[in-house]
């Protein structure tokens, strides 16, 4: 209303309303804020008839709204006057922000004064059962396990649920990649052509769809059911104390739990934030949680090395545990790299930050199906296809051609091994991080690769043959825990740079979300093995 006189008040979910007996006096509301007010259920369009026609009149200047001013009462030391007096940037900001808080104050104070002159509660414990469930929610003894409680069935029912449609996917693929070969050997193209195109390229290429598309058209629904549920906000405010002492908006849980999905789709996720540098500090830590593509990859390696000696349910409880101990490690990163770029290159004070704690609804699952497929799983998918192609192609190159008998793979992989040692890895397993940029699904293919002396990507679903490829080419206890550091702690995979460089708009900021997470995986893996060697 302070921008611009020509606005229209709709009050939407009248449905809800009339469910907990909450009548409102439109006319009395529309005189007070001094502009047309309109109630609307949006579910049923004909009841947006009276919102459309009222529209038209204010455009038609057949009603002018006239807009009642709020009355701030700012206190003169916050003035901007006095602002621009102060002599630090620090205190600029520090005086800035206390005179958002008294613009909000007083907003919401404004609103609960004319909410109580308009709104009548027929049933005052209409909200008694959302108070209750809030008090264990929200909770700080409840609030966090029920939290990673939440989160760890999410992904536990991506990660079972994702295998057979994934195998599927494998079967179907495979099917297809006989059929070419047939086709290519009856028409005769050279076999360096038809391995390209076939083992390179189109391998590369479809094991990623088959990998990817799975998880994420389970994980994307299961996330919006709790973002529609009304779950998404109690996160939020159940981490927000923890962002703000990093100088950072309690928004960014729930940006950083969409990364849990996919970073690509997390990074997108941070045009929820009103202040750019808080927009920026949520992205360029996006990538510190791990996406659903390199969970496999962490239960595998949990399961064949930590618990490994292990039978029954006893070993997925303590590989289950390992996998969240790392996930903690990237939260754990995520908040004090948020300090350090708050404190240096993104300095500001948290902005503030209202949360509503909105009815807990039945979700529409419709409009569920839609936006996580639609919106999130075909959009991060449509962008990895992008760079799996070139990447199928690269990789293949890179397998194929050798000088003087060694594979370019090879090389790379000797030109990392003294920084991978220090790391406690191996060359090659460095090697197939890098190469594995346009999705985490492949880093392990490619690793079987190399120690098999493969020209294409290698499938295996038997864990013990992982496990004995693995442990005969040096793989540790050391090996597999500085593995799972660094697959939770390296740089984004080629679709989310791709989106950090639409959403930034800069190469500084792409680069900048390179280097943040692989530096804090080196110096971690390297103060790990530095202190196994010690103890052992």
């Amino acid at each position: 209303m302070e921008i611009t006189p020509n606005v229209i008040l709709c009050v939407n979910l009248l449905d809800e309303a009339k469910k907990k007996k909450i009548r409102i006096d439109f006319k009395k509301l529309s005189k007070l804020l001094g502009i047309p007010v309109v109630g609307t259920i949006a579910r049923k369009k004909h009841t947006l008839d009276n919102l459309m026609n009222t529209i038209l009149k204010v455009c038609k200047k057949e009603i002018i709204p006239k807009p009642i001013p709020v009355d701030y009462s700012i206190e003169t030391d916050c003035s901007s006057s006095k602002i621009t007096d102060l002599k630090s940037d620090t205190s600029v900001e520090l005086a800035s922000d206390k005179n958002d808080d008294i613009i909000i104050s007083a907003i919401m104070k404004h609103a609960e004064k004319i909410c109580k002159e308009v709104c009548t509660f027929e049933d005052s414990t209409y909200s008694k059962r959302d108070r209750k469930i809030d008090k264990i929610l929200t909770s700080k003894i409840w609030g966090f396990p029920i939290m990673l409680l939440f989160l760890g069935l999410i992904f536990w029912i991506t990660i079972v649920g994702a295998n057979y449609p994934s195998q599927a996917l494998f079967m179907m693929f495979s099917w297809i990649q006989e059929k070419l070969v047939f086709v290519a050997n009856y028409l005769h193209f050279p076999s360096w052509l038809s391995s390209m195109c076939i083992n390179g390229i189109y391998q590369t290429l479809t094991w990623i769809i088959a990998v990817m598309l799975p998880p994420m058209a389970i994980f994307f629904p299961l996330f919006t059911f709790m973002e529609d549920l009304g779950y998404l906000p109690r996160i939020a405010f159940n981490m927000d104390g923890f962002f703000k002492k990093c100088c950072c908006n309690g928004k960014q849980a729930i940006t950083m739990c969409m990364g849990f999905g996919c970073n690509a789709a997390g990074v997108t996720g941070c045009r929820i934030f009103s202040s750019p540098r808080e927009k920026l500090i949520a992205i360029l830590t996006n990538n510190f949680v791990p996406c659903n593509g390199r969970f496999p990859f962490l239960i595998s390696v949990a399961t064949i090395f930590i618990a490994g000696s292990m039978n029954g349910i006893g070993a997925s409880i303590v590989s289950t545990l390992a996998v969240i101990l790392v996930i903690l490690l990237g939260i754990f990163c995520t908040l004090l790299v948020s300090k350090i770029l708050s404190k240096t290159i993104l300095k500001g004070m948290p902005s503030s930050f209202i949360l509503e704690l909105p009815p807990y609804r039945k979700p529409q699952f419709g409009k569920i199906f839609i936006r996580s497929i639609f919106d999130r799983t075909i959009f991060v998918l449509g962008r990895a296809i992008c760079v799996a192609a070139p990447a199928g192609l690269i990789i293949w190159l890179f397998a194929n051609i050798g000088i003087d008998g060694t594979s370019l793979l090879s090389i790379v992989a000797n030109f990392l091994e003294p920084l991978a040692r220090l790391m406690g890895l191996d060359g090659y397993i460095l090697t197939a991080f890098v190469f594995g940029i346009p999705a985490n699904e492949i880093v392990l293919p490619i690793i079987l690769m190399c120690y098999l002396g493969g020209t294409s990507l290698v499938n295996l679903d038997d864990t013990f043959s992982i496990g004995q490829i693995l442990a005969n080419n040096g793989w540790t206890l050391l090996t597999a825990l500085n593995v799972m550091i660094f697959t939770c702690l390296h740089f984004p995979c080629a679709t989310t740079l791709l989106t950090i460089k639409k959403e930034t708009g800069s190469w500084k900021w792409v680069g900048l979300s390179f280097i943040l997470p692989t530096l804090c995986g080196i110096i971690i893996c390297m103060f790990t093995t530095l202190i196994y060697n010690i103890i052992v």
